[in-house]
């Protein structure tokens, strides 16, 4: 059986992990046995803040609609209620930029869900 020498590979090998290490400070980018561990925790924080960045807009429209219907005598929580009580299904990501960009739209929605809380 012929040699088989492994130096191709490992250089292919490690030049994949430095490509993901790029940006790295100190020895981390450069160094095989830092850039290793360095780039798998990468990889865990990016899978798991995919998620996460999904709970956080979620808690920046929540604040927004909160802070838009303060004006019209509500909170958030009895802005939902009243807004389910009168049949309107809007998600919270349209409310917050109706909020932002058509404030009118937004007061009429607010005066119909504090309509449906009063009956």
């Amino acid at each position: 059986m012929a040699r088989v020498k492994r130096g191709v590979t490992a250089h292919a090998k490690h030049k994949k992990v430095y490509k993901a290490a790029k940006g790295f400070r100190g020895r981390r980018k450069n160094t095989i046995r830092t850039a290793k561990p360095a780039v798998e925790k990468a990889l865990v924080y990016a899978f798991r803040d995919r998620k996460r960045k999904k709970r956080t807009f979620r808690a920046l429209w929540i604040q927004r609609i909160n802070a838009a219907v303060r004006p019209f005598g509500l909170t958030y929580s009895r802005f939902i209620d009243g807004m389910a009580k009168s049949g309107i299904t809007v998600d919270r990501k349209v409310l917050s930029d109706l909020a932002i960009s058509e404030p009118a739209a937004f007061q009429a929605i607010a005066e119909k869900a504090k309509a449906a809380l009063a009956a």
